[in-house]
C-alpha cells in the first residue's frame, strides 16, 4: 500500500513532497519519511515519522527541511513493525537513499551476504537491502547509479517500485519498476516521479508510465529510460487531476463509469502483491506469514454485495486452498451461537468499512478464539481497518454509485489471492500457483472483453421494461454470481429478483416460471453445464423466456424463447468475476429503460453504518 513521491528542481521540493504524499493518504500506510538534499549547501537530510503525514509535515516545518532534490515515501508495514527505523526513505552510509514499494522475497539470502560483506542493518525491512546492495554495486562511486541499480535489481526476487538518489550526485534521480507501479511526471526544468500520478496533480498532468523491466535517469531537464540495456522512449500522457473520481466524465451514470474502470483497478489491486509466478504473501502485513501457518479454518462475515464476494471466496478457500470455510451475514452472525473451530481466521468484507453490522461482528469476534481477523476493504483510514489485525485494502478508488461494483470485484481479486496464499499450507505445488498466477494477470484483459457486450445488453434490456418479476439462476461457484445480478437488478430498477441455484428449480421457483418473468441464467464451461442445460429445459418447457450468459466455448443457440449473450472464454478460476460484469451492464440499462434514478436508488445509502 505503500506511496512514493520524487522531485528534482531548482526550487524547494519540500512542499511538493510532503503535498504528494497527503495525496497518497487513501492507499493506507502507518509511517512516512522524507530524505532531501540541497546542492547549494551540498546537505542531506532525512526525517522520518510513525502515524499520519500531518506529523511529518510539523516535523519537516520544525526542522525547516530543504532541497532542490529528493524523495518522500508512506509505508504499510510487511516486514518489520511500523516504527521510526523501519519508515522509509533507507539508507546506506547516509550517503545512498531510496524509497521502495513491493516486496523482495529473497532480502534473507541477499542480506546475509551483506553482512559477511561488512554492512550493518539498522531495520527489520527487505527494502534496506537493497540500499546496501546499490550502495556496494557503486563501488565508491566508480559504477554510475544507474548501472549499479540495474545490476541490483537482477538479484531481486519479487515486486519493486524503486526511487534512488546518492549525496554525490544531486543532479539526478534513478527508478525502476517491476511489479509495482511508477510514473515520472514532467514539468518545465523540473520533473517529478511517483508511484501514483495523484500525488503530482498539483505540478504537473503529464506523465511517463514505466512499464515492466523499466529503469530510468530522472534529471532537472532531461529523462533517460532502458530496458533490458537499450534505451527506449515511452508515450507522454495527459491525466487530469484525481477530483474525476467524483465527475462523470463522458458517462452518463457514475455506475456505468465505475463498471468501466474494473480492469484497471483489479490491476492497481494487484500491483505489488503479485510477482510473474506467486502471491506475494509479505503484502498480507506483518508476521502474516505465521498467522497463515495457524490457520485450519475460514470464517468470513459481511453483508450485501460483501457477502456474495465471501460466498465466492468460499468455493475458492475449498477448491484451491481445500480448507473449510463458513460464511455468514454480519447481521446475523454475532446474535447465534458461534463454535469456532481450532485454527480459524476471521475475515471482515466491507467497501467502506463502516458497515455497522459488521463492525459489530468483528467486535464480537475478538471474544472469541481466532486465530487472528483479516479485513478486506476500500478506505484505508476506515473503522474496520484500523480495528482489525490486518487487512488488504483493494485499489478500487472512491465508489460513488450506491450500487457497488468495482469494488465487489477489487475484493473477489483479494480474495482469491487469499485462498492461493493459503492453499501453499496444503499442498499447492508451485507450478499450478504459477498457472493461477498466470490466469489473473490476463484478467484485466477479460473484463476489458467482457465490457464489449454492452451494445448487445443493451438492446436486451428493453425487454425487461415492462417486467414486474425476474429469477436469475446459477450452479456452483456462479449461484453467488447469480445472486449478486439480481441483486443489482432490484437495486437500481426496483424489479423484485431473486436468485436460486439451479438445482432448485423443481423444489418451488418452478411454479413461478410463465412468459411474463424473464430466467437470467450464468452458465460457465464447466463440470456442472450438463445439469444446468437440464435445468434450463425444464424453464423452456413451461413457457418461460430465457437469458443465458454463456461461456462462448459451449454451443448455446439461441432460439424463441432463449437468448443467448456469449461471454469472452476465461479460465474457470475467473468465470466468477468475468461473469459479473455482463450482469452488472443488464442491471444498468434495465435501469435505464426503467427511468430509474441509476446512481442514488431509493431508500438505500453508499454505507449502511446503523444496524
Amino acid at each position: 500500500m505503500c506511496g512514493i513521491v520524487g522531485a528534482i528542481a531548482e526550487r524547494n521540493v519540500s512542499d511538493i513532497l510532503l503535498e504528494g504524499l497527503k495525496r497518497l493518504e487513501y492507499r493506507g500506510y502507518d509511517s512516512a519519511g522524507i530524505a532531501l538534499l540541497n546542492s547549494n549547501s551540498e546537505k542531506l537530510s532525512d526525517l522520518k515519522t510513525v502515524g499520519k503525514v500531518e506529523k511529518l509535515v510539523k516535523s519537516a516545518t520544525k526542522a525547516k527541511l530543504r532541497g532542490n532534490l529528493g524523495i518522500a515515501h508512506t509505508r504499510w508495514a510487511t516486514h518489520g513493525k511500523p516504527t521510526v527505523a523501519n519508515a522509509h526513505p533507507h539508507n546506506s552510509a547516509k550517503e545512498l537513499f531510496i524509497a521502495h514499494n513491493g516486496i523482495i522475497e529473497n532480502y534473507q539470502r541477499l542480506r546475509a551476504i551483506l553482512k559477511k560483506d561488512g554492512y550493518s542493518f539498522k531495520t527489520e525491512t527487505d527494502s534496506e537491502t537493497v540500499a546496501h546492495l546499490i550502495h556496494k554495486e557503486r563501488k565508491g562511486g566508480k559504477v554510475s547509479l544507474v548501472d549499479a541499480t540495474r545490476k541490483t535489481i537482477r538479484k531481486l526476487e519479487g515486486a519493486y517500485g524503486l526511487c534512488v538518489i546518492d549525496k554525490t550526485l544531486p543532479d539526478q534521480i534513478v527508478v525502476a519498476r517491476s511489479g509495482s507501479p511508477l510514473v515520472i511526471g514532467i514539468g518545465i526544468g523540473e520533473n517529478f516521479v511517483a508511484s501514483d500520478p495523484l500525488a503530482l496533480g498539483q505540478v504537473t498532468d503529464r506523465f511517463i508510465y514505466l512499464e515492466e523491466g523499466d529503469v530510468a535517469k530522472v534529471t532537472l531537464d532531461n529523462i533517460e529510460i532502458w530496458h533490458d540495456g537499450e534505451k527506449v522512449s515511452r508515450s507522454v500522457t495527459t491525466v487530469k487531476s484525481r477530483t474525476k473520481d467524483a465527475e462523470k466524465g463522458e458517462y452518463k451514470h457514475f455506475m456505468l463509469k465505475e463498471i468501466y474502470e474494473q480492469g484497471k483497478v483489479i490491476k492497481d489491486t494487484l500491483d505489488g502483491r503479485v510477482s510473474k509466478t506467486k502471491v506475494l504473501e509479505q503484502a498480507f502485513g506483518v508476521n502474516a506469514d505465521e498467522i497463515f501457518d495457524n490457520v485450519k479454518n475460514v470464517q468470513i462475515v459481511a453483508c450485501g454485495t460483501s457477502f456474495h464476494a465471501g460466498q465466492i471466496a468460499k468455493y475458492w478457500l475449498e477448491t484451491i486452498a481445500k480448507i473449510p470455510c463458513a460464511v455468514d451475514i454480519a447481521s446475523d452472525y454475532r446474535y447465534r451461537n458461534i463454535i469456532v473451530q481450532p485454527g480459524t481466521l476471521f475475515v471482515t468484507i466491507s467497501q467502506s468499512g463502516e458497515t455497522a453490522d459488521t463492525l459489530a461482528a468483528l467486535r464480537y469476534a475478538k471474544k472469541k478464539q481466532y486465530v487472528a481477523n483479516l479485513a478486506i476493504c476500500n478506505v484505508a483510514t476506515s473503522s474496520l481497518v484500523r480495528e482489525s489485525n490486518f487487512c488488504l485494502l483493494t485499489m478500487a478508488g472512491r465508489e460513488i454509485g450506491v450500487a457497488s461494483t468495482k469494488a465487489f470485484t477489487t475484493q473477489l481479486a483479494l480474495l482469491l489471492i487469499l485462498a492461493i496464499v493459503l492453499a501453499r499450507r496444503t499442498g499447492l505445488k508451485p507450478s499450478h500457483e504459477a498457472k493461477l498466477v498466470k490466469e489473473l494477470g490476463k484478467l484485466p484483459t477479460l473484463i476489458d472483453k467482457a465490457l464489449n457486450l454492452n451494445k448487445e445488453i443493451k438492446n436486451i434490456a428493453k425487454q425487461f421494461s415492462n417486467k414486474s418479476h425476474s429469477l436469475f439462476l446459477g450452479r456452483g461457484i456462479q449461484y453467488p454470481v447469480a445472486k449478486e445480478g439480481a441483486l443489482k437488478l432490484k437495486e437500481i430498477s426496483y424489479i423484485h429478483a431473486e436468485a436460486y441455484p439451479a438445482g432448485e428449480l423443481k423444489h418451488g421457483p418452478l411454479a413461478l416460471v410463465d412468459s411474463k418473468m424473464p430466467v437470467i441464467a450464468v452458465a460457465p464451461n464447466n463440470d456442472l453445464l450438463g445439469k444446468l442445460r437440464a435445468n434450463l429445459s425444464e424453464v423452456s418447457a413451461r413457457g418461460g423466456k430465457l437469458y443465458v450468459f454463456a461461456h462462448e466455448s459451449i454451443s448455446f443457440e439461441s432460439d424463441k424463447s432463449c437468448k443467448v449473450i456469449n461471454v469472452p472464454n476465461c479460465p474457470e478460476i475467473l468465470a466468477p468475476i468475468v461473469f459479473t460484469v455482463p450482469l452488472q451492464l443488464l442491471s444498468y440499462h434495465v435501469a435505464i429503460t426503467k427511468g430509474t434514478d441509476v446512481d442514488h436508488p431509493r431508500n438505500l445509502a453508499k454505507s449502511v453504518t446503523v444496524e
